[in-house]
């Protein structure tokens, strides 16, 4: 397994660019869509001034924000150095109050879109509620072992930026017994389970969004990083 240093020495530009035009045309093919989905009202209620739609439309855009940052820094920071070059020893620190207060952002904007939201889903209230809370139970106990045993350090990509963080062991406990993926396998559960319970059709389009937006991070920018900073890779 290759230092970050020596695969800073050897990177090249289609290292960095990997996937990045996958990201791109998925991303935007996305975002298309989901816009599309979304039910607005001729008289529509507002919540600090914004519409369902409009809450909806920043939440997708923020979550664009979000995943474009994440590419560009995880890939700079990885091959360039970049944020260490520019902020020393607080590079983590900054990055981390960059990425949470975004990532924070995600659930709070679909909260306030479900709240704002007239475009009520189909089917009775009584079973939104039900699977609402369904999903949100896993989602809870995710985000706990994500907590607990994953770290905040390794959730902004801090193997990205410490050695030390990349040689800690594998994952183990809570969620992480049961998968390697609990943060986008499972978390984000939590978005639809917010969706449901607001019965909120809008809602649910933004968190469906996130949720198939976040995997094409997964295997756009996050799979080839772990490729060389773990191992199996083979250019």
């Amino acid at each position: 397994m290759a230092r970050i240093d020596d695969i800073r020495k050897s990177s090249t530009w289609g290292q960095i660019m990997e996937g990045q035009p996958q990201h791109a045309l998925i991303g935007g093919m996305l975002v298309i869509a989901a816009l599309a989905l979304l039910i607005g009202d001729a008289h529509p209620p507002r919540l600090l001034g914004l519409t369902a739609v409009g809450w909806a439309v920043l939440s997708i855009w923020l979550a664009v924000l979000h995943q474009v940052l994440v590419a560009v820094v995880f890939r700079l920071q990885l091959h360039k150095g970049l944020m260490t070059r520019v902020f020393g020893r607080h590079d983590l620190a900054v990055w981390s109050a960059v990425f949470f207060p975004l990532l924070i952002a995600r659930p709070i904007t679909i909260l306030l879109t479900g709240w704002t939201d007239t475009a009520a889903l189909p089917g009775p209230y009584a079973l939104h509620i039900l699977f609402g809370i369904a999903l949100l139970a896993p989602a809870i106990w995710g985000m706990h072992s994500t907590l607990k045993h994953f770290t905040l350090r390794r959730a902004v990509g801090g193997d990205h930026f410490r050695e030390e963080i990349r040689a800690l062991p594998k994952v183990s406990g809570g969620l992480f017994d049961h998968t390697d993926s609990g943060m986008y396998g499972v978390v984000f559960f939590g978005l639809w389970g917010i969706a449901l319970l607001f019965g909120s059709w809008n809602a649910l389009v933004v968190a469906l969004f996130q949720h198939a937006y976040i995997w094409v991070h997964m295997y756009t920018t996050e799979a080839p990083d772990m490729r060389r900073l773990y191992g199996d890779d083979p250019s």
